[in-house]
Order: structure tokens, then sequence, then C-alpha cells
């Protein structure tokens, strides 16, 4: 049963797209069963996966708005990460939703059949706390987090936090924050120094180990369609991403192992 995460960051420009991008082509690689759900009008994640997002037949719309299931709109890339694309389209979607009855809940609905079908499902959402994104933390597991280490970036994780905590309460109660990922990483720079140990000391074992650096082929790889991994496997980033997969895949080990032993212990007579 797949494990659906959504990378979400209301705050532009902190590398969600990129994570979401290069995070399932380091999974894939593991190799793991993933799926890719480009739930942004922009369409970036469809575009780095090396896909025409003008140009595939259908899209993230059409599974929205019920017009086709969600496994029929699933497109192979080379890097062997399934996606279901997305592009403008996603605008007249969530303009068509605002009235329709469950609204947040039509993805959550279209991705529970094809739950068997992978290890992990990633959302990438749209940078901003809008009807797309409430559909994809009310369809998840759990929430990832990419931040840049700067003032600003504290703020909006705070903000993003109590969206999920409200979301918890009323939508999604197993919602939890699978993680904060560091990304754009500037040793030299003493604020992100100072940022990235307060993270630390504030959400602990929330805040993954790995660190994305500023690297100049994780920019490059989006241009020739590719992940950072596929484009570069010996650079810094596609190092850090392939580490980020070990620990995702790490968390989820240690998940399913606490359920079992607590399975175990429920059906041991006393």
């Amino acid at each position: 049963m797949a494990r659906i995460i959504a990378i979400a960051n209301q705050k532009g420009g902190v590398g969600k797209t990129t994570t979401a991008v290069n995070l399932a082509a380091a999974l894939a690689r593991t190799p793991k069963r993933v799926l890719l759900v480009d739930l942004d009008s922009q369409g970036n994640a469809t575009m780095g996966c090396g896909i025409d997002k003008n140009a595939v037949p259908v899209t993230t719309c059409d599974v929205l708005l019920g017009e086709v299931e969600a496994g029929d709109a699933v497109t192979q890339t080379e890097e062997g990460v399934d996606l279901i694309p997305g592009n403008t389209d996603l605008t007249a979607a969530e303009l068509e939703l605002m009235g329709a009855d469950g609204r947040e809940q039509r993805l959550r609905a279209a991705l529970e059949p094809l739950r068997s079908r992978y290890d992990f499902i990633l959302i990438d959402c749209p940078p901003a706390l809008s009807l797309l994104t409430l559909n994809a933390l009310t369809a998840a597991d759990s929430v990832l987090v990419p931040m840049q280490c700067e003032y600003y970036a504290l703020e909006g994780l705070s903000a993003l936090l109590e969206t999920i905590d409200a979301i918890s309460q009323n939508l999604n109660p197993a919602l939890e924050v699978e993680g904060v990922l560091r990304t754009m990483f500037d040793v030299r720079n003493n604020l992100a120094n100072a940022v990235s140990a307060e993270l630390t000391n504030h959400f602990g074992e929330k805040v993954f180990r790995t660190i994305v650096p500023r690297n100049v082929r994780v920019a490059e790889a989006p241009s020739h369609g590719q992940s950072i991994v596929g484009y570069d496997k010996a650079s810094r980033g596609a190092v850090a991403y392939l580490g980020l997969a070990g620990e995702v895949i790490r968390r989820q080990r240690e998940r399913d192992a606490a359920r079992t032993q607590d399975a175990t212990a429920m059906e041991t007579p006393a």
C-alpha cells in the first residue's frame, strides 16, 4: 500500500518541484514503484520529467473533475517514474470545483484505487494554500516541506504547520509531517547555518539529515527533461536526493515495523 506524500510549501522558489521530481527519480532507482502527481498548473514537474505538458491527452484536471479515472491518466517516464501530468488546465479545474460537493476529497478518492500499485505516491503542490493544495493535503498521509534556510521561510513554515494542523482536525486526522528538507543550502552563509540550527532544535527528528546544497547541475537538469539523478548521478545534488530517498524509505520501514509490533501485541493474550 503506497504512502502518499504531499510536497508542499506556500512560499515559492524553495525547491518544491525540484524535490518532487528528484525524490521520485531517486526512489525509483532503489527500486520502488513511484507515482508522481503534478498538481501545479505551471506543469513544471511534468516538464521536468521529460513530458510535454501541452501535448498530454489527459491531466490531473480531468482526474479532479471526474472525467477520467486516475489510472487512465498515468503516463510513463524514461526514468521509471509514473506520472499524472499537470498543466494550465488545473486553473480551470480549481474554479469548477469551488461550488462542488466534497471538493476537498476529489484527489483522495481518485488516488485510492492506485495505492496498491505503488510504494510511494508523491504530489507536487502549487505554491499557495489553494483548493488544489487542500486536495493534496486531504489525500496525503504526510507532508514533506522543502525550505530555504532564511528568515522569511520560518514564517511561511509556521503558517503551513497551522494549516496542516487544521486539516488534520477537520479533514484528514491521519495527516502528519513527513519531514522538513533544507534546500539550496550554502554552508558559507551564516544566516543559513543559524536558521538550520534553529530548525533542528525546534523540530528535532522531523528535520531530514539530508541537506540539498546549491548546485548548478540541479538547476540544469530540468532543461534537459531529466532529474538530477538521471542527468548527473555523481553530482552533489544527485547524492543528496539519493540520500533523501534513503531516509524516506528508512522512516517507512520503521513505521511498518511499529505497526507490525502493535498488531502482534494486540493478538498476544495477556
